[in-house]
């Protein structure tokens, strides 16, 4: 049996740092919790898969293909595959990033 979780508690802050937390772990894609510290981000990369960000506390910056998007807590965001993105904390922020492979 699977006892449900609070998402905010499942993953804390780290001073300076970003914290991820894999939980899900399949051949047709992934879904991972992190942490971000106010200022700390992920600079611009590309993946070959689609990854929808949900943001569950704070608020981040994330630029896809160029394109500044506020995103707050409760809100979700699409990254298409192959399309450059990056991220950025503006507040301390926490986000549920599930990664679909196929």
């Amino acid at each position: 049996m699977t006892i449900p979780k609070n998402i905010n508690q499942t993953i804390n802050y780290q001073e300076g740092a970003v914290v991820s937390k894999e939980i899900v772990k399949k051949p047709t894609g992934t879904v991972t919790l992190f942490a971000f510290d106010m200022g700390q981000g992920l600079s611009e990369h590309t993946t070959p898969f689609d990854a929808l960000v949900i943001i569950t506390d704070g608020i981040a910056e994330i630029t896809v293909s160029g394109v500044k998007n506020e995103v707050k807590a409760g809100e979700m965001l699409l990254m298409p595959a192959n399309s450059p993105h990056a991220l950025k904390a503006i507040q301390p922020f926490k986000m549920i990033l599930t990664m679909i492979k196929s």
